[in-house]
């Protein structure tokens, strides 16, 4: 079993966001669980979704410099770069599952790092794409 676990962009949005309440230390203490283990992983649009909503979504934006920050401390976890070959899977799996493209993109990403867990409160919960199976934390 891998002991690699993928992270959603909207755990890690409700990790940052303290006006979520329960939801807020709920995801943060996965995120600090994941930190201490060593054992989170990312990818290029999770990142880039992170920085956008940091910015624009939470109840009390980060700045350009608070933002590069977090995006900083998170570039030492595993970081799947997602390339041409990702965005074709990606849209063999959308049409296999019948889910968005970018939820596809989540799922390709995690998949293909050897993740057997997505932490994702977007995707249905128990849910399995193949050998990735879907967690929601915040239930």
């Amino acid at each position: 079993m891998s002991d690699k676990f993928f992270v959603d962009t909207n755990i890690l949005v409700y990790a940052h966001d303290l006006a979520q309440g329960a939801k807020y230390e709920k995801a943060r203490a996965l995120v600090q669980k994941l930190w201490e283990n060593e054992n989170g992983v990312l990818s290029t649009q999770v990142l880039q979704e992170l920085c956008v909503s940091l910015r624009r979504k939470v109840a009390r934006p980060l700045s350009a410099e608070g933002t590069r920050k977090v995006i900083e401390d998170y570039a030492s976890w595993e970081i799947v770069v997602n390339t041409a070959e990702s965005v074709v899977q990606a849209l063999e799996i959308e049409g296999r599952y019948k889910i968005s493209f970018w939820d596809a993109l989540i799922v390709q990403a995690a998949g293909s790092c050897g993740a057997e867990v997505i932490y994702s409160e977007d995707l249905e919960d128990g849910q399995s794409y193949g050998e990735v199976r879907v967690i929601d934390p915040l239930k």
